[in-house]
């Protein structure tokens, strides 16, 4: 049996959150929108599942909109507050280290003339503050995206800071929080940011199903119109099975939270780094911990392994059952380094020597164990036959 090792990539869909979402392929197969009372069930569900989710981020539930993946809801926000904000005279401003889900939208608007700006990282992977300050103006409309976590190595951004500073310019305020929700307690109770985007397969439920909290009072221009559902703000019928498969998983990851069990998932991932620093020893010259290790999610080592390149990893280890990637798998088998590692002042040696080795609440100790030896095994391997 392999050992999974990529939960930053997708996540697997326990039994209880596939028992919560099989009556409605099978005998609730009904469209929520119709009036009769077997479609009034349907429509209780989706509802049940939108409190589900609320709950997980202290929203209320008609804040919560259901789309059909994270990047879905990024792209939402952005060309909305595209049309928002209008294209003279404003200003856009994300880190430099988001996904290429808020990336490339972008500068898809800085191509048809939108000013755009990237603030910068420390060598921690953490968004640097003064100059995400600097780029704030408030002679101008704007927004800001930050994500709250980054999908590469688990660095938690400081959004409160940032919402602070973008706010206080009269900006909007978006993060990408699709690595930090169901990873660490996210809270817009406590953050007063306007737009927040989440997907589910990054906590357990099934792809092709995502959210967008949209604080009450921000706008919101819809980027699909038809029917009207989701209050006119993500028209099409609903995909109810997904949905509810959602809201499964967020019950599943709020009770997890209170649980202890990401405190647990925290014990495995240093238990993980533990294990190969005193097997392969620490520093430049053999293995580095990248980004912050106090400000990360609980379920990432990112490790960069002097003397070997990713894309001989890689393989190597799937090879003896440890599954594993060098970063984004939206980026898999791209030639250039990575723009996180880039913007943390990474080399190229150290960009391109890199792995992400990412656990979820289902991580064994065994196979944490397992995959220390394995990995301890391929390194020296390969740096033997170099």
């Amino acid at each position: 049996m392999a050992i999974y090792l990529d939960s930053n990539a997708t996540t697997q869909i326990p039994p209880r959150v596939v028992e919560a979402m099989m009556p409605y392929l099978t005998g609730h197969w009904h469209n929520p929108s119709s009036s009769y009372a077997a479609a009034r069930e349907v429509r209780a569900a989706v509802e049940a599942a939108r409190e589900q989710v609320a709950s997980l981020i202290g929203a209320h539930p008609d804040e919560i909109v259901f789309t059909g993946s994270g990047t879905e809801a990024n792209s939402t926000v952005i060309k909305s507050l595209a049309r928002e904000i209008g294209r003279a005279h404003s200003r856009v401003v994300i880190s430099a280290i988001e996904h290429s889900a808020v990336i490339r939208p972008v500068e898809a608007m800085a191509a048809v003339g939108f000013e755009v700006e990237k603030a910068g990282v420390g060598e921690d992977g953490r968004l640097d503050l003064a100059a995400f300050a600097a780029a704030v103006v408030d002679t101008c409309p704007g927004f800001a995206s930050v994500m709250w976590a980054n999908n590469e190595t688990g660095v938690i951004q400081p959004v409160a800071e940032a919402c602070h500073i973008a706010k206080k310019a009269g900006w909007f305020f978006h993060s990408d929080a699709i690595q930090a929700v169901g990873k660490i307690p996210v809270r817009v109770d406590e953050v007063p940011i306007d737009y927040l985007s989440i997907s589910g397969h990054k906590f357990h439920s099934p792809k092709g199903v995502g959210a967008l909290f949209i604080r009450r009072g921000s706008p919101l221009e819809p980027m699909i119109r038809g029917g009207g559902q989701e209050s006119g703000r993500r028209s099409g019928t609903e995909n109810v099975p997904y949905i509810v498969g959602l809201g499964a998983a967020a019950a599943l990851m709020e009770s997890e939270q209170s649980g202890g069990g990401l405190a647990r998932v925290a014990g495995l991932r240093d238990r993980l780094e533990r294990g190969i620093l005193t097997g392969l020893g620490e520093g430049a010259d053999s293995v580095r911990c990248n980004g912050s290790r106090e400000h990360r999610t609980a379920n990432v080592a990112h490790l960069s392994f002097a003397g070997c390149t990713a894309a001989e990893l890689l393989p190597a280890l799937d090879a003896v059952g440890v599954q594993c990637s060098a970063g984004s798998a939206c980026m898999t088998g791209k030639s250039n380094p990575s723009h996180v590692q880039k913007a943390m002042g990474f080399s190229d040696e150290q960009a391109f020597s890199s792995l992400r080795l990412s656990l979820s609440i289902f991580t064994t100790e065994t196979e944490v164990d397992e995959a220390v030896g394995k990995i301890i095994e391929v390194v020296k391997r390969l740096r033997a036959a170099s």
